[in-house]
């Protein structure tokens, strides 16, 4: 099972099939898998600790196989004398927060999510109260999980946690202080959210409707993991267009919506104009920059020169760093440790971490903030006016054959970066890969990680200039072995 079990590695989570459908992959997240790999989080958290006993909490989304899966956790919990904590339907940011609410106060906390993925997919993720396992942690975790448990002697108990009646309330309580308007400090205002049939429901019931907030019109709040209506994902094209006509239709201050996890989120303003992606970042970041003059905002490397422009124009500083949201928010985190004041990090997904939040990509706590904003009286379609909108962008991921891919898209980026130069073609600084900045605007070619590909990300000026900013990388990547330009 070593092999298997390390091949469920996905960065700093875990991440598989766990559903067989037509047509499927195997597969390979089973009951007995999802066990022993809770049995090694005990194990390597009592490495940690020493000796004392442990409290572990267990959540889950909304998938179909989020029942089984969390009974096999409870399971390999138990058996290695801990005590596992049930906390049913949770969001991941409420299971990070288990280990820091006095009334939990988890050792450790296991989400099984597999975030916006397919309904056949399931994951786990891992939080002690210092933040999310990192990927060495993770595989150590599963080095542990390779190797034989010890015999124990007792087996633990299973308790139950009202963890997201605790999350809610510390959530009401945020806005409540930031609103200043007493303990109904919503009503007047009309939110639709949208939960994409994921774990996000809660916040219409559990936050927003307790406040006075009217939120008729909200959709898709009951969990089910098929999915029905659209994909809970914020990034999806059809999930923003189901919460913009929500929006539209009932006239809604502002319009929410949620990753199945609800770690993630990006909104919608009266009127319909989407804000996601460099948006949501510019709005989260106007409403931080008062109190933050001068600081610095990470995000990841494909935000584009509008948004430097934007921040730029805060005063605050625009820090691009590596995609992945680990990275962003670890660069956050390294920045504040040397003194700079550094209030957020955020992706263009949609993750976003602010260090008033324990540093916590936590999608319900960036929707506090825009709600807390506007129940002060704040119009949040005015704080990011500036921000001239997209024209046009494109992502093409461009194959690279052969086991050597690596090599041979390092040899691509140097052959990109070097074709570049001669031409008199502006190299802008990044954190990786290659970014151009040219009248037409700009690109960057970068090389995943684990994947065989080299993903380059463009936003043009006017209309055309993706395709010739396309055309101008063809021309540069000519003649690369291993690489299928037909992309482009």
């Amino acid at each position: 099972m070593a092999d298997t079990l390390h091949n469920l590695q996905n960065g700093s989570d875990i991440r598989g099939v766990a559903l067989a459908v037509p047509g499927g992959k195997p597969v390979n997240l089973t009951p007995d898998a999802v066990e022993t790999i809770a049995v090694a989080f005990v194990r390597w958290l009592r490495e940690k600790k020493g000796s004392g006993s442990l409290r572990i909490g267990v959540g889950h989304d909304s998938r179909l196989t989020a029942d089984t899966l969390t009974q096999a956790a409870l399971r390999g919990i138990v058996s290695q004398g801990a005590t596992a904590v049930d906390c049913a339907l949770s969001s991941t940011p409420a299971m990070y927060m288990g280990t820091v609410f006095p009334e939990t106060a988890f050792d450790g906390s296991i989400m099984l999510t597999a975030s916006h993925l397919p309904r056949e997919r399931n994951g786990m993720k891992f939080f002690l109260s210092s933040g999310g396992l990192e990927k060495a942690e993770i595989t150590a975790l599963l080095d542990l999980a390779s190797t034989p448990a010890p015999e124990i002697e007792g087996l633990g108990r299973t308790e139950r946690a009202d963890l997201m009646g605790l999350y809610c309330a510390h959530l009401r309580r945020a806005i409540i202080a930031g609103a200043g308007r007493g303990e109904q400090p919503l009503k007047g205002l009309h939110i639709v959210v949208d939960a994409g049939n994921g774990a996000g429901g809660f916040f219409v019931s559990g936050v927003l409707v307790p406040l006075g907030c009217d939120c008729s019109g909200s959709q898709f709040l009951d969990p089910d993991g098929n999915f029905p209506n659209h994909i809970p994902n914020p990034e999806d094209k059809t999930a923003m267009a189901a919460i913009r006509e929500a929006v539209v239709a009932h006239k809604a201050d502002l319009g929410l919506i949620f990753d199945t996890d609800v770690d993630r989120m990006s909104a919608v303003l009266p009127g319909g104009a989407e804000v996601n992606r460099d948006a949501i970042i510019a709005l989260a970041a106007a409403i931080l920059a008062p109190g933050h003059p001068g600081g610095t905002i990470v995000t990841d490397s494909v935000t584009s020169d509008r948004l430097t422009a934007f921040l730029e124009g805060l005063g605050l500083v625009h820090r691009r760093f590596k995609r992945g949201y680990k990275n962003v928010i670890n660069e956050m985190i390294h920045l504040n440790g040397e003194g700079v004041d550094c209030p957020m990090a955020m992706e263009t997904s949609g993750h976003g971490a602010l260090r008033e939040n324990y540093n916590l990509d936590d999608g319900a706590y960036l929707a506090v903030k825009l709600v807390t904003e506007l129940a002060r009286g704040g119009e949040l379609a005015s704080l990011i006016s500036t921000l001239p909108p997209a024209v046009e962008e494109t992502e093409r991921r461009i194959p690279v054959s052969g086991e050597d891919f690596k090599d041979k898209g390092a040899h691509a980026l140097e052959v990109f970066r070097t074709r570049a130069e001669g031409k008199g073609i502006s190299l802008a600084p990044t954190c990786e890969g290659v970014r151009l900045s040219l009248p037409q605007g700009w690109m960057l070619l970068r090389q995943s990680l684990h994947d065989p590909i080299l993903p380059l990300n463009a936003e043009g000026n006017a209309p055309g200039d993706c395709q010739r900013l396309l055309d101008l990388a063809r021309e540069l990547l000519s003649d690369c072995p291993g690489l299928d330009l037909s992309v482009l």
